[in-house]
């Protein structure tokens, strides 16, 4: 019998009230290290607030957050960043005028211990640079390294962002919706270079996505969200099959 695979991410009975609000109620999750994992809900079911809660943004008023085992629920963004948890946003956090390579090679450069001074940047043969350089070729974007950041693809921006979080050696990636504006000649090539990433570093992703088909394909669970809830945690093929989902987010159950 296999062993069971350990939690890289657990959330606790988390709750989230503002001003008299409730956004997030009693949501718990266990998400298995190494797993991708989609989360869908209907606008303001609280998906995004779940994605600041665990990132650090928004401070929960019930329940805990644990990464790896250990309890995170204190610690600010950019403690969880140097423990391991990274996160893109809907909207770019990339500099523009900076080239693709120095936006990965900033990230690495302050993983490494130096600063986000843009007058500090090291030689294109150090450390940091390898591993920019090898960030970029994982998510296919090596041949735009000299490319400003502001002239690539809306597409290529979320690959970048991607490599940008891998070269601060993010073990757990919560991607905000990654294919928002991304045209539809894009989207392939954004779900491979998702794939791929997750399969070549064993990072767990947790990824909150509307284009519901192409979510369906690449996760290997799915967690749906109603009213600040989650209501099931299961693969998509029972997730899609399964009647509570059907009425409270298709709207085809009876």
């Amino acid at each position: 019998m296999n062993a069971p695979v350990p939690s890289a991410l657990r959330v606790e009975g988390l709750g989230l009230q503002i001003g008299g609000a409730t956004i997030l109620e009693d949501v718990d999750l266990d998400v298995p290290a190494g797993s991708l994992v989609g989360v869908i809900g209907p606008n303001g079911a609280g998906k995004t607030t779940l994605f600041n809660v665990l990132s650090g943004i928004a401070r929960p008023t019930a329940g805990r957050v644990l990464m790896d085992g250990e309890d995170i629920t204190g610690l600010s963004v950019p403690q969880r960043a140097r423990a391991g948890l990274g996160r893109t946003f809907q909207t770019s956090s990339l500099f523009p005028r900076l080239s693709v390579l120095e936006n990965v090679r900033l990230a690495a450069q302050v993983r490494r211990g130096g600063s986000y001074s843009l007058l500090r940047f090291p030689r294109r043969t150090d450390a940091a640079t390898a591993t920019a350089l090898e960030k970029l070729a994982l998510v296919g974007l090596e041949h735009k390294r000299d490319t400003a950041a502001g002239d690539i693809s809306h597409g290529d921006k979320r690959k970048l962002e991607i490599a940008v979080l891998l070269a601060t050696d993010a073990s757990i990636v919560l991607l905000d919706e990654p294919m928002a504006g991304v045209g539809s000649g894009d989207v392939p090539g954004l779900v491979d270079t998702i794939r791929r990433m997750q399969s070549e570093t064993g990072a767990t992703v947790l990824m909150v996505e509307h284009h519901i088909d192409v979510l369906m394909g690449l996760v290997d669970r799915v967690a749906v969200m109603y009213s600040g809830s989650i209501i099931a945690f299961d693969t998509p093929q029972r997730i899609m099959e399964n009647p509570t989902v059907q009425s409270a987010y298709l709207g085809t159950a009876a």
